[in-house]
């Protein structure tokens, strides 16, 4: 969340930059510019209190000790009511800051000055695109009828099982699915980023760390006789890792990876763009994780993109980059750009990956610090990419990929499956 410090000195600038995110920030921002007044009126009359507290108890011993007992209970009496107001003032102090704490926690991270105003994911803007739109035979299927045909995907048994968006991937299909893990991880490694195994579930410190909590509990799963929620993304426990947690400048960059499935009740999802693949509620991907400089963080959310980018490519997908108007932005995002890889089939662009830079908005929520040059304390910059999610993906390879004799495997993942094509 952004820091009361930071409103305090940048109050116009934060209600300009937040219109970009078509929210309007004034009423919340003058609430919390009076409750810091109340705060520190409150706490100076503490402190106040406090001193003439131990003014008094001093005076107390100088008086026993010189034989006057009835001045000294006289103070002590009312050394017992100041006492009381004290602690009344503390309970008011703490109800000011909670109240604050609720306020804080509403306002968006501001968006990048590079982020186009915009309401809705029809206004991103195209920065680039890549790869060539196959020719598809006259026959060609969706893959929620290829992954039938081949029976690589079972969705009935699946719904079977569990419900509507739980596949059971078989065979060819799920080694496929083991492929795209094992190349994206590999990859990931390769560059740097060190790998993890997170666990599946967090409590709700850590989903308010990276900000799922408050704002998405309603697409999270909740296992509420633990108050434990199912990840949505691996980035929700892996960048907890640093919560509260004080580096040094000489630990930076922390790169990490990790593959999980991801949990989203997507409520209120529907119609024919759930349809197979394109939407689930249990799913897999490969994350990459950040914790850099807040001087770096913007070369390093080039080089993320870089990096998903490459990976699409290497596959041999038609792909396009966006860059997220205001309105797409998610609420904990500085600037986001977004990867789309284009499905013959279905005639449409799938969304693969989101690639990230919250500045110190998480950092803020997480107390994730580092020490600069001069020993003080700083706030980090998180950032955060899918690389890659897979159903989305896996559903443009059966699409595009497949021919008259049956769905060809990409070449850089030939090594991972064994086998060239499945037939």
């Amino acid at each position: 969340m952004l820091t009361l410090k930071f409103i305090q000195e940048n109050k116009e600038l934060v209600i300009e930059r937040l219109k970009i995110k078509n929210f309007q920030a004034e009423e919340i921002i003058s609430q919390i510019l009076d409750l810091d007044q109340k705060r520190r009126l409150t706490q100076q009359s503490v402190e106040n209190n406090q001193s003439e507290l131990n003014k008094i108890s001093k005076e107390i011993g100088v008086l026993f000790k010189s034989g006057k007992a009835e001045e000294a209970n006289q103070l002590k009496d009312k050394n017992t009511k100041l006492k009381e107001e004290v602690k009344e003032q503390n309970e008011e102090l703490t109800s000011i800051e909670n109240q604050l704490n609720e306020l804080l926690v509403q306002i968006p991270n501001i968006p990048h000055e590079s982020v186009p105003p915009g309401k809705g994911e029809n206004e991103n803007k195209e920065i680039r695109s890549g790869g060539e739109i196959p020719s598809l035979p006259a026959n060609a299927m969706p893959h929620w009828d290829l992954a039938k045909k081949y029976d690589i995907i079972d969705f009935e048994l699946g719904n079977k099982l569990t419900g509507s968006g739980f596949p059971v991937y078989k065979g060819k299909g799920a080694k496929l699915q083991r492929a795209l893990i094992m190349y994206f991880l590999d990859t990931a490694v390769d560059a740097g980023y060190k790998e993890v195994i997170p666990p599946l579930m967090v409590n709700e410190d850590s989903g308010f760390g990276t900000g799922q909590l408050p704002d998405k509990e309603g697409q999270m799963y909740h296992v509420t006789a633990d108050n434990l929620y199912l990840i949505p993304t691996a980035e929700v426990p892996v960048t907890n890792i640093f919560r509260n947690v004080i580096l040094s400048e000489k630990d930076f960059p922390v790169k990490m990876t990790a593959y999980t499935p991801c949990f989203r009740r997507e409520a209120g999802s529907y119609g024919k763009d759930v349809r197979g693949l394109n939407r689930l509620h249990q799913f897999d991907k490969v994350e990459i994780v950040q914790v850099q400089h807040p001087s770096k963080s913007y070369d390093t959310l080039t080089e993320m993109v870089e990096h998903v980018e490459n990976l699409v490519k290497s596959l041999e997908l038609p792909y396009r980059v966006l860059q997220l108007c205001g309105g797409d932005t998610s609420f904990t995002s500085a600037l986001t750009f977004d990867f789309e890889v284009f499905s013959v089939a279905q005639e449409k662009w799938l969304e693969v990956s989101s690639v990230s830079n919250f500045e110190s908005y998480q950092a803020n929520r997480l107390k994730l610090r580092y020490k600069d040059d001069g020993k003080k304390t700083q706030l980090a910059h998180t950032l955060n990419g899918s690389a890659l999610a897979l159903p989305r993906i896996l559903a443009a390879i059966l699409e595009n990929y497949q021919t008259e004799k049956g769905i060809v495997i990409p070449k850089v993942l030939q090594k991972y499956t064994g086998f060239e094509i499945i037939e």
